[in-house]
């Protein structure tokens, strides 16, 4: 695909007078170094954003349209499709030496419940659509919940910055279009006044969006590319206007080109940017960047400081020391077990980065860009990035079937070599094979969210829309029902429920909002989750179950590892008492179900890294739980009658005294404190026996 102009349709067309040919501006690289420094020092030391990766989105921006609107107005094909071969094939070489290093530090390093996580976003990362994997990440629920630094997190950028690099030349070729269209109606129109008004409206119309996207979602605002385009958008236009705004007087651009690095520098300390962003106050740093743009070359200018050769040196070196920062930094994170990094390390990630930044940029990207046989022909330069990409999908496919072997086989054992939680029955009398593997692999855990039921329907669908979460299971025509509320941690629970419900011939109902412990009203709630309990009390009120089931304590972390004092660790639901009541004045039955322990690190990766019986993965349960169950004091007094009765499991999850992540060969943490699916269904027999035991209590 070509497109071009006759070079004497552009001469005399543009009042913006501007020379056609590319000038080199060192204070640019210079602007470039400090922006990859800043993103550095923040990751490092600060776990915060700088705002300096806006500053690569409206440079790339300004670069790629100045060069398009120079190839236009000096007459030469646009060529889109050979833009795009060579963009591509100069990106490529030093992102896939990055992935195929993350491969194999991930394999080394990582536990293996991080292994699918990190294998989807190679993927998302190698073909530039990681903004939106983490997109969606971020809005979910149970995702977010055990989610930890992924060395390809940083990927997102370059994924928004490569779906523009496809994006920006057919809006670039379709003003050259419009431009030709109406030049003959129009004579003083010029190819940069057509752009300017199209990206005018680009611009307009994603800071609008951006705005409210940030305001509602910013979670997924921050990585949606739509609410990033403005930042192209403006980079666009500062290449368009530039010759009219390099006319503006030295007393003005000088010292702005002053007040941009400034507010470059000064933007991560005086804003959030990770949760304002991208929004109107990214105006902050992309106007910043577009003041040094327009500072002219002057004895007092910016540019006396962004031109010093060890800046030009470091710009050239940015893309690289990018790429390379940020799974430096994850792997030094994962492997010393620290949770800050020290002066001394930081500074020593940055020199390893720095080095592998180097090396890449003159063993590997340099040499790629100057071979002109690549580009010589379009086929070439495919075949290159065919190449390429099969440099990181081979070594990929591998460890995907290495993963898949693993999970057929331990899918293929035996029941009894997995007994989870049966095996503490005295009566079980059968010891699981030394050979057996732990169920569920780690690499599975993605599955082990309980979800037995199906979406309630008819009678039992909820009419409040503060009720989004509602399942039904067991028999769709019994006589009795249970009702399941709460949390994640009474749906953790669900599984059990569902075995003992189908053995009874019951109906079972769960409804959940996750991070929302059943109970009265709160201050220490938001008003999502007051909501969503009194819709529920609502609910269980106007249908009348047998039984209600609610977690009734919540746990925190233990008092060894945090500093906190004994007893603390575990507490009554704030104003349980007030949720439950109106329930247990209606003859409904409640059983409180006290809390799991919370481990203060994830469960499943301690196993990978230690293995199952190592003491670093276990804790005494006077840790992780209070030493007397606090349900106790409500059971005692009396006050809420004889409907309220308790329920205590921590037996099955703490034997002898001891929390293991690993019973009966079967894993019993997803995370950090909820139940894998599996262990709670193992559970069942137990669970059913002090269900009823707890209804059949003293009435």
């Amino acid at each position: 695909m070509s497109l071009s102009l006759p070079a004497q349709r552009v001469a005399g067309r543009s009042p913006f007078a501007a020379n056609t040919a590319s000038a080199f501006r060192p204070e640019l690289q210079g602007l470039r170094a400090l922006a990859v420094v800043l993103v550095m020092v923040y990751h490092v030391w600060f776990g915060r954003v700088s705002g300096g990766v806006d500053v690569f989105l409206l440079l790339s921006a300004f670069f790629l349209t100045g060069a398009f609107i120079r190839k236009v107005e000096g007459g030469r094909p646009v060529g889109l499709l050979t833009y795009w071969l060579n963009v591509f094939r100069r990106l490529l070489p030093a992102a896939v030496l990055v992935l195929l290093a993350t491969i194999a530090a991930s394999v080394a390093l990582l536990p293996k419940a991080r292994w699918n996580s990190i294998m989807e976003q190679i993927t998302a990362s190698l073909f530039y659509v990681q903004n939106w994997q983490l997109a969606r990440e971020s809005v979910d629920y149970y995702a977010a919940e055990h989610a930890t630094a992924s060395p390809l997190q940083h990927f997102w950028s370059l994924s928004i910055q490569g779906q523009v690099f496809i994006l920006w030349p057919l809006l670039l070729a379709a003003g050259m279009l419009l431009w030709r269209a109406l030049g003959a109606r129009i004579p003083a129109l010029s190819y940069r006044m057509t752009l300017g008004a199209l990206f005018g409206v680009v611009f307009a119309l994603s800071l609008a969006y951006s705005i409210h996207a940030t305001a509602t979602a910013q979670e997924w605002a921050y990585f949606d590319t739509g609410a990033r385009l403005w930042e192209f958008a403006l980079g666009s236009l500062v290449a368009i206007f530039l010759p009219l705004l390099q006319r503006l007087p030295a007393a003005l651009t000088v010292p702005a080109g002053w007040l941009g690095l400034g507010a470059i520098l000064s933007c991560g300390v005086l804003l959030q940017v990770d949760h304002e962003f991208p929004g109107y106050l990214a105006l902050w740093p992309t106007l910043a960047a577009a003041f040094v743009i327009i500072a002219p070359s002057h004895r007092l200018g910016v540019q006396r400081v962004l031109s010093v050769p060890p800046l030009g040196w470091l710009g050239n070196l940015s893309y690289a020391l990018y790429l390379w920062h940020w799974p430096v930094m994850v792997f030094f994170l994962v492997e010393s077990g620290s949770e800050r990094i020290s002066l001394g390390a930081g500074l020593g990630i940055m020199v390893v980065s720095l080095l592998l930044a180097w090396a890449t940029t003159r063993i590997v990207e340099s040499p790629m860009r100057s071979w002109h046989w690549l580009s010589a022909k379009r086929r070439r330069a495919g075949l290159s990035i065919a190449v390429l990409l099969s440099l990181v999908l081979v070594p990929l496919g591998g460890w995907e079937h290495r993963v898949v072997a693993e999970e057929t086989r331990a899918a293929s054992q035996a029941q009894v070599d997995n007994p989870g939680a049966a095996i503490l029955d005295p009566g079980f009398g059968h010891e699981p094979s030394s050979a057996a593997v732990m169920v569920p692999l780690t690499t599975k855990l993605d599955e082990e969210w309980s979800n037995f039921g199906a979406e309630c329907t008819g009678q039992w669908a909820p009419e409040s829309p503060a009720i989004e979460y509602c399942q039904q299971g067991g028999n769709p025509q019994a006589e009795k029902t249970i009702v399941l509320l709460g949390d994640s941690h009474a749906q953790h629970w669900s599984g059990a429920v569902d075995a003992m419900a189908q053995k009874h011939g019951w109906r079972w109902i769960l409804l959940t909002k996750p991070s929302c412990r059943f109970g009265g009203p709160s201050d220490t709630r938001g008003q999502e989750c007051g909501a969503f309990n009194a819709a529920a009390g609502e609910y269980v009120l106007g249908h009348g179950p047998d039984a209600v089931i609610t977690l009734g304590s919540f746990t925190a972390l233990g008092p060894d590892r945090h500093g906190r004092t004994a007893g603390e660790q575990e507490r009554v639901v704030p104003d349980y008492e007030a949720g439950i009541r109106p329930l247990l004045e209606a003859d409904i039955p409640v059983v409180a179900l006290r809390d799991t322990p919370r481990f203060p690190t994830a469960a499943p990766e301690c196993v990978d890294r230690f293995g199952a019986e190592a003491e670093q993965c276990s804790a005494p349960v006077s840790e992780l739980m209070a030493e007397t169950s606090p349900l106790e004091g409500l059971a005692a007094g009396g006050t809420l009658g004889k409907g309220f009765s308790t329920m205590d499991m921590t037996d099955q999850l703490c034997p002898d005294g001891i929390c293991r992540p690993v019973i009966g060969n079967v894993l019993v943490y997803l995370d950090e404190s909820h139940l894998t699916s599996t262990f709670a269904r193992t559970t069942a027999a137990e669970f059913e026996k002090r269900f009823l035991a707890a209804l059949a209590g003293p009435r």
